[in-house]
């Protein structure tokens, strides 16, 4: 199962195309989830795990996986409460996320489909589990459901606690300049716009890059007095339902009234490639999730070139 990732170079093409790869893959049941192929480095069946004391109860332990260490968590309970069935065979779907490698327990892996992102739908709002997806679809009439990894790992982590406590002063010349977030992780969300209020800019959300652009058209046709007239950047996720970060990025930059824009794109995606496709799709800058420091310093070198 490893090779279904051999051929990661060649989906770099994928680029500005508001397309993505998924992997699927199975927890309990029939139900069908998905993960994009980006952040896999491989598939594995599972080996023998150490368990770690006191460690979160998702955590099923740390395997040593080609001279590295690595924490394993259980997917499934980390999402449901309830581990994955284990009766039979497992595998890791190991993974790049946010900097870190770590791996994922699940029943079964199915196969890597190719999708646009127009067909990935945010999930229902209110919806009985739905506060672990970013996104559903349908894959030959069967339901597919994305997780949210970054809120998986947030609250394992306790990653938000962690970006909570770095400090920054605000700026007295930040209160009149405008960024707009884009990403569809609430987790993500709430990290950077928590972030970016210490440096006192003023802060707008958008759910996907088909909804920022949505807004942008709106304010770049309104008379006067809208968030587009003191917009310092946009700071946009990659991986999104509708419409993705890179196509975000490629319609602003074909817009006259929006071309200007600075566009950072802040992504949980790791790989050398991400340098190259920011530049294909001319972005202005690239930084990887999630280090608060290190985007306070983005802001500030943009309130400093103003």
């Amino acid at each position: 199962m490893a090779s279904i990732i051999e051929t990661v170079d060649q989906r770099t093409n994928l680029v500005g195309q508001n397309r993505l790869e998924l992997l699927l893959f199975n927890l309990n049941g029939a139900q069908i989830f998905g993960i994009n192929v980006f952040k896999v480095c491989e598939v594995i069946r599972t080996p023998k795990l150490i368990r770690m004391p006191h460690a979160h109860p998702a955590v099923a332990g740390v395997a040593h996986i080609r001279g590295k260490t690595i924490a394993v968590l259980d997917l499934s309970l980390a999402t449901t409460g309830k581990p994955v069935d284990s009766s039979g065979e497992t595998s890791i779907i190991v993974t790049e996320y946010n900097r870190t490698t770590q791996g994922f327990v699940v029943r079964g892996v199915d196969r890597i489909v190719n999708l646009n992102w127009q067909d990935i739908m945010p999930p229902p709002s209110g919806a009985s589990g739905s506060a672990y997806l970013t996104g559903v679809t349908r894959v030959d009439d069967r339901l597919v459901q994305i997780v949210d990894v970054e809120k998986v790992m947030a609250e394992v982590t306790r990653a938000e606690r962690v970006a909570a406590a770095s400090e920054q002063e605000s700026r007295d010349d930040a209160i009149d300049r405008h960024v707009l977030v884009v990403d569809d992780s609430v987790v993500a969300r709430k990290q950077v716009r928590d972030t970016l209020q210490q440096i006192g800019v003023q802060v707008s959300l958008a759910k996907n890059g088909e909804e920022a652009l949505a807004m942008l058209d709106q304010w770049a046709g309104a008379p006067a007095g809208t968030p587009l007239e003191s917009m310092l950047m946009v700071i946009s996720d990659i991986e999104m339902p509708r419409m993705d970060g890179y196509t975000l990025t490629s319609e602003i930059r074909k817009r006259d009234n929006l071309k200007h824009l600075h566009v950072l794109l802040h992504t949980s995606l790791s790989g050398v490639f991400n340098g190259n496709m920011v530049k294909r799709v001319g972005a202005d800058d690239f930084l990887a999730k999630f280090a608060a420091d290190e985007l306070s310093k983005k802001v500030t070198e943009r309130l400093d070139a103003a």
